[in-house]
Protein backbone atom coordinates (compact mmCIF):
# COMPACT_ATOMS: atom_id res chain seq x y z
CA UNK A 1 0.00 0.00 0.00
CA UNK A 2 2.80 2.41 0.90
CA UNK A 3 4.58 1.56 -2.36
CA UNK A 4 1.43 2.35 -4.34
CA UNK A 5 1.01 5.69 -2.54
CA UNK A 6 4.67 6.50 -3.13
CA UNK A 7 4.42 5.67 -6.83
CA UNK A 8 1.23 7.74 -7.18
CA UNK A 9 2.77 10.81 -5.49
CA UNK A 10 5.95 10.45 -7.55
CA UNK A 11 4.01 10.25 -10.80
CA UNK A 12 1.77 13.18 -9.82
CA UNK A 13 4.33 15.64 -8.37
CA UNK A 14 7.71 14.33 -9.40
CA UNK A 15 10.53 12.82 -7.28
CA UNK A 16 9.84 15.21 -4.40
CA UNK A 17 6.13 14.32 -4.30
CA UNK A 18 6.27 12.14 -1.14
CA UNK A 19 8.24 14.79 0.72
CA UNK A 20 5.83 17.54 -0.31
CA UNK A 21 2.90 15.41 0.85
CA UNK A 22 4.60 14.80 4.21
CA UNK A 23 5.26 18.54 4.61
CA UNK A 24 1.67 19.47 3.80
CA UNK A 25 0.39 16.82 6.21
CA UNK A 26 2.72 18.07 8.95
CA UNK A 27 1.62 21.68 8.48
CA UNK A 28 -2.02 20.56 8.59
CA UNK A 29 -1.51 18.73 11.89
CA UNK A 30 0.36 21.70 13.38
CA UNK A 31 -2.46 24.08 12.40
CA UNK A 32 -5.01 21.71 13.90
CA UNK A 33 -3.17 21.33 17.22
CA UNK A 34 -2.10 24.95 17.75
CA UNK A 35 -5.50 26.15 19.04
CA UNK A 36 -5.56 23.28 21.55
CA UNK A 37 -2.04 24.02 22.78
CA UNK A 38 -2.54 27.75 23.05
CA UNK A 39 -5.80 27.39 24.96
CA UNK A 40 -4.69 24.65 27.32
CA UNK A 41 -6.32 24.41 30.73
CA UNK A 42 -4.48 25.16 33.92
CA UNK A 43 -2.94 22.14 35.59
CA UNK A 44 -4.43 21.47 39.06
CA UNK A 45 -0.94 21.06 40.51
CA UNK A 46 0.03 24.48 39.12
CA UNK A 47 -3.10 25.92 40.73
CA UNK A 48 -2.12 24.41 44.10
CA UNK A 49 1.44 25.75 43.74
CA UNK A 50 0.08 29.21 42.94
CA UNK A 51 -2.18 29.09 45.98
CA UNK A 52 0.77 28.16 48.20
CA UNK A 53 2.82 31.07 46.84
CA UNK A 54 -0.03 33.50 47.43
CA UNK A 55 -0.49 32.20 50.97
CA UNK A 56 3.22 32.55 51.81
CA UNK A 57 3.59 35.97 50.18
CA UNK A 58 2.96 39.11 52.25
CA UNK A 59 -0.54 40.51 51.79
CA UNK A 60 0.18 43.92 50.35
CA UNK A 61 -1.44 45.60 47.41
CA UNK A 62 1.92 46.57 45.91
CA UNK A 63 3.40 43.05 46.06
CA UNK A 64 4.40 41.68 42.68
CA UNK A 65 3.38 38.23 41.52
CA UNK A 66 6.24 35.73 41.61
CA UNK A 67 7.09 34.34 38.21
CA UNK A 68 9.94 32.56 36.52
CA UNK A 69 10.14 35.00 33.61
CA UNK A 70 11.27 38.58 33.88
CA UNK A 71 8.56 40.94 32.74
CA UNK A 72 9.79 43.13 29.94
CA UNK A 73 8.22 45.81 27.83
CA UNK A 74 7.28 44.87 24.32
CA UNK A 75 5.02 42.23 22.75
CA UNK A 76 3.34 39.79 25.12
CA UNK A 77 5.02 36.40 24.60
CA UNK A 78 3.61 34.64 27.65
CA UNK A 79 1.50 32.25 25.58
CA UNK A 80 4.62 31.10 23.71
CA UNK A 81 6.72 30.70 26.86
CA UNK A 82 6.10 26.93 26.97
CA UNK A 83 8.04 26.56 23.71
CA UNK A 84 10.92 28.93 24.47
CA UNK A 85 11.94 28.25 28.08
CA UNK A 86 11.29 25.82 30.96
CA UNK A 87 8.20 26.37 33.02
CA UNK A 88 8.98 24.74 36.37
CA UNK A 89 11.64 25.93 38.77
CA UNK A 90 13.44 22.59 38.93
CA UNK A 91 14.06 22.37 35.19
CA UNK A 92 15.02 26.04 35.03
CA UNK A 93 17.50 25.67 37.91
CA UNK A 94 19.05 22.52 36.42
CA UNK A 95 19.57 24.18 33.02
CA UNK A 96 20.94 27.36 34.59
CA UNK A 97 23.37 25.37 36.73
CA UNK A 98 24.63 23.50 33.67
CA UNK A 99 25.17 26.78 31.82
CA UNK A 100 27.01 28.24 34.82
CA UNK A 101 29.24 25.17 34.93
CA UNK A 102 30.03 25.82 31.26
CA UNK A 103 30.95 29.44 32.03
CA UNK A 104 27.77 31.24 30.92
CA UNK A 105 26.52 33.29 33.88
CA UNK A 106 24.38 35.96 32.21
CA UNK A 107 20.80 36.62 33.26
CA UNK A 108 19.51 35.67 29.82
CA UNK A 109 21.72 32.58 29.40
CA UNK A 110 18.84 30.10 29.74
CA UNK A 111 16.57 32.06 27.39
CA UNK A 112 19.36 32.42 24.84
CA UNK A 113 20.08 28.69 25.02
CA UNK A 114 16.48 27.70 24.29
CA UNK A 115 16.18 30.36 21.59
CA UNK A 116 19.29 29.04 19.83
CA UNK A 117 18.08 25.47 20.20
CA UNK A 118 14.72 26.27 18.60
CA UNK A 119 16.16 28.56 15.91
CA UNK A 120 18.93 26.18 14.85
CA UNK A 121 16.52 23.26 14.78
CA UNK A 122 14.09 25.06 12.50
CA UNK A 123 16.92 26.45 10.35
CA UNK A 124 18.41 22.98 9.93
CA UNK A 125 15.02 21.58 9.02
CA UNK A 126 14.49 24.33 6.45
CA UNK A 127 17.94 23.82 4.93
CA UNK A 128 17.41 20.06 4.77
CA UNK A 129 14.07 20.52 3.02
CA UNK A 130 15.59 23.05 0.60
CA UNK A 131 18.46 20.70 -0.22
CA UNK A 132 16.08 17.79 -0.78
CA UNK A 133 13.80 19.81 -3.08
CA UNK A 134 16.62 21.32 -5.15
CA UNK A 135 19.51 18.85 -5.11
CA UNK A 136 17.93 15.70 -3.76
CA UNK A 137 17.72 14.04 -7.13
CA UNK A 138 15.86 10.76 -7.56
CA UNK A 139 16.41 9.50 -4.03
CA UNK A 140 13.90 7.17 -2.41
CA UNK A 141 11.52 8.22 0.36
CA UNK A 142 13.72 7.00 3.21
CA UNK A 143 16.80 8.88 1.99
CA UNK A 144 14.75 12.03 1.38
CA UNK A 145 13.45 11.89 4.95
CA UNK A 146 17.01 11.49 6.25
CA UNK A 147 18.23 14.45 4.19
CA UNK A 148 15.38 16.59 5.51
CA UNK A 149 15.25 15.77 9.22
CA UNK A 150 18.88 15.02 10.12
CA UNK A 151 20.03 18.68 9.76
CA UNK A 152 17.11 19.77 11.94
CA UNK A 153 17.97 17.22 14.62
CA UNK A 154 21.64 18.23 14.49
CA UNK A 155 20.73 21.90 14.82
CA UNK A 156 18.39 21.22 17.73
CA UNK A 157 20.93 19.22 19.74
CA UNK A 158 23.92 21.34 18.67
CA UNK A 159 23.71 23.83 21.57
CA UNK A 160 23.45 20.99 24.10
CA UNK A 161 26.54 19.32 22.62
CA UNK A 162 28.42 22.64 22.68
CA UNK A 163 27.50 23.25 26.33
CA UNK A 164 28.63 19.76 27.33
CA UNK A 165 31.99 20.19 25.60
CA UNK A 166 32.54 23.65 27.10
CA UNK A 167 31.65 22.28 30.53
CA UNK A 168 34.13 19.40 30.24
CA UNK A 169 36.87 21.72 28.97
CA UNK A 170 36.30 24.17 31.82
CA UNK A 171 36.32 21.43 34.44
CA UNK A 172 39.58 20.06 33.07
CA UNK A 173 41.16 23.53 33.15
CA UNK A 174 40.06 24.04 36.77
CA UNK A 175 41.37 20.61 37.73
CA UNK A 176 44.78 21.24 36.15
CA UNK A 177 45.34 24.52 38.00
CA UNK A 178 43.91 23.42 41.35
CA UNK A 179 47.10 21.87 42.91
CA UNK A 180 49.14 25.03 42.21
CA UNK A 181 46.38 27.17 43.68
CA UNK A 182 46.40 25.06 46.85
CA UNK A 183 50.18 25.49 47.16
CA UNK A 184 49.83 29.26 46.87
CA UNK A 185 47.00 29.25 49.38
CA UNK A 186 49.13 27.25 51.81
CA UNK A 187 51.91 29.82 51.47
CA UNK A 188 49.44 32.63 52.20
CA UNK A 189 48.01 30.83 55.25
CA UNK A 190 51.47 30.10 56.69
CA UNK A 191 52.44 33.74 56.11
CA UNK A 192 49.70 34.75 58.57
CA UNK A 193 46.84 35.65 56.25
CA UNK A 194 43.28 34.49 56.83
CA UNK A 195 41.48 32.13 54.47
CA UNK A 196 39.51 35.00 52.93
CA UNK A 197 42.68 37.01 52.25
CA UNK A 198 44.45 33.91 50.95
CA UNK A 199 41.67 33.12 48.49
CA UNK A 200 41.67 36.71 47.26
CA UNK A 201 45.45 36.70 46.76
CA UNK A 202 45.41 33.31 45.04
CA UNK A 203 42.65 34.46 42.67
CA UNK A 204 44.84 37.39 41.64
CA UNK A 205 48.05 35.39 41.24
CA UNK A 206 46.68 32.47 39.19
CA UNK A 207 44.65 34.60 36.78
CA UNK A 208 47.20 34.34 33.90
CA UNK A 209 47.67 30.56 34.16
CA UNK A 210 44.22 29.40 35.27
CA UNK A 211 41.59 32.05 34.49
CA UNK A 212 38.64 29.69 35.11
CA UNK A 213 39.79 28.82 38.63
CA UNK A 214 40.68 32.46 39.27
CA UNK A 215 37.13 33.43 38.35
CA UNK A 216 35.73 30.92 40.85
CA UNK A 217 38.02 32.08 43.65
CA UNK A 218 37.19 35.71 42.90
CA UNK A 219 33.49 34.95 43.20
CA UNK A 220 34.13 33.13 46.50
CA UNK A 221 36.10 36.11 47.82
CA UNK A 222 33.41 38.60 46.80
CA UNK A 223 30.64 36.54 48.40
CA UNK A 224 32.60 36.25 51.65
CA UNK A 225 33.23 39.99 51.74
CA UNK A 226 29.52 40.55 51.12
CA UNK A 227 28.74 38.72 54.35
CA UNK A 228 27.76 35.27 53.13
CA UNK A 229 28.67 32.34 55.36
CA UNK A 230 31.92 30.61 54.48
CA UNK A 231 30.40 27.11 54.48
CA UNK A 232 27.63 28.18 52.11
CA UNK A 233 30.08 29.93 49.79
CA UNK A 234 32.36 26.89 49.58
CA UNK A 235 29.41 24.57 48.92
CA UNK A 236 28.19 26.88 46.16
CA UNK A 237 31.65 26.83 44.59
CA UNK A 238 31.67 23.01 44.66
CA UNK A 239 28.22 22.97 43.02
CA UNK A 240 29.27 25.45 40.32
CA UNK A 241 32.41 23.50 39.45
CA UNK A 242 30.88 20.02 39.77
CA UNK A 243 34.32 18.47 40.38
CA UNK A 244 34.96 15.87 43.05
CA UNK A 245 38.27 17.42 44.14
CA UNK A 246 36.67 20.85 44.62
CA UNK A 247 33.86 19.27 46.65
CA UNK A 248 36.44 17.50 48.81
CA UNK A 249 38.32 20.78 49.27
CA UNK A 250 35.14 22.52 50.43
CA UNK A 251 34.46 19.67 52.86
CA UNK A 252 37.99 19.84 54.26
CA UNK A 253 37.77 23.61 54.81
CA UNK A 254 34.33 23.37 56.45
CA UNK A 255 35.39 20.53 58.75
CA UNK A 256 38.62 22.29 59.67
CA UNK A 257 36.68 25.42 60.70
CA UNK A 258 34.03 23.35 62.51
CA UNK A 259 36.39 21.21 64.62
CA UNK A 260 39.02 23.92 65.13
CA UNK A 261 41.91 22.03 63.54
CA UNK A 262 44.89 23.71 61.90
CA UNK A 263 43.92 25.11 58.51
CA UNK A 264 47.53 25.14 57.29
CA UNK A 265 48.05 21.47 58.14
CA UNK A 266 44.83 20.47 56.38
CA UNK A 267 45.86 22.44 53.30
CA UNK A 268 49.33 20.91 53.30
CA UNK A 269 48.01 17.35 53.34
CA UNK A 270 45.32 18.04 50.75
CA UNK A 271 47.70 19.95 48.43
CA UNK A 272 50.13 17.03 48.53
CA UNK A 273 47.30 14.65 47.65
CA UNK A 274 46.22 16.86 44.73
CA UNK A 275 49.77 16.92 43.34
CA UNK A 276 49.93 13.13 43.53
CA UNK A 277 46.60 12.84 41.74
CA UNK A 278 47.79 15.17 38.98
CA UNK A 279 50.90 13.03 38.46
CA UNK A 280 48.70 9.93 38.42
CA UNK A 281 46.44 11.44 35.75
CA UNK A 282 49.48 12.31 33.63
CA UNK A 283 50.82 8.76 33.97
CA UNK A 284 47.45 7.32 32.96
CA UNK A 285 47.42 9.44 29.81
CA UNK A 286 51.00 8.40 29.04
CA UNK A 287 50.13 4.72 29.49
CA UNK A 288 47.22 4.95 27.05
CA UNK A 289 49.39 6.60 24.40
CA UNK A 290 50.92 3.36 22.98
CA UNK A 291 47.45 1.87 22.53
CA UNK A 292 46.25 4.97 20.70
CA UNK A 293 49.38 5.03 18.52
CA UNK A 294 48.93 1.41 17.45
CA UNK A 295 46.14 2.24 15.01
CA UNK A 296 48.07 5.18 13.57
CA UNK A 297 51.13 2.98 13.19
CA UNK A 298 49.14 0.30 11.38
CA UNK A 299 47.51 2.84 9.06
CA UNK A 300 50.43 5.14 8.19
CA UNK A 301 53.54 2.99 8.69
CA UNK A 302 52.76 -0.57 7.57
CA UNK A 303 51.31 0.25 4.10
CA UNK A 304 54.31 2.38 2.99
CA UNK A 305 56.65 -0.26 4.39
CA UNK A 306 54.90 -2.97 2.39
CA UNK A 307 55.07 -0.85 -0.74
CA UNK A 308 58.81 -0.30 -0.27
CA UNK A 309 59.60 -3.95 0.51
CA UNK A 310 57.16 -5.82 -1.72
CA UNK A 311 56.75 -3.25 -4.49
CA UNK A 312 60.00 -4.02 -6.40
CA UNK A 313 59.33 -7.75 -6.31
CA UNK A 314 55.80 -7.29 -7.62
CA UNK A 315 57.06 -4.99 -10.36
CA UNK A 316 59.74 -7.53 -11.41
CA UNK A 317 57.21 -10.37 -11.55
CA UNK A 318 54.81 -8.22 -13.56
CA UNK A 319 57.59 -7.24 -16.01
CA UNK A 320 58.64 -10.86 -16.55
CA UNK A 321 55.04 -11.87 -17.18
CA UNK A 322 54.60 -9.10 -19.74
CA UNK A 323 57.85 -10.02 -21.52
CA UNK A 324 56.91 -13.68 -21.75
Amino acid sequence: MLSNINDYLTNAMGPAGPLIAMGVLGVFFIIMTLPILLTRKEDPFDRLAGSAIKASAPSSTGAKKMSLREKETGPNLDKFAAYLEPQDQQEFSARRLKLIQAGYRGKTAVRTYYFLQTTLGLAGLALGALYTLTLGGDADLKWMAIQTFVPGIAGYYGPSYWIDKRREKRQLAILDGFPDALDLMLVCIEAGQSLDQGIQRVAKEIAPSAPELSEEFTMVSNEMRAGKERATVLKDMAERCDIQDISAFATVMIQSATFGTSLGEALRVYASEMRDKRVTRAEEKANTLPTKMTLCTMMFTVPPLLVIMVGPSVFSIYTEMVVK
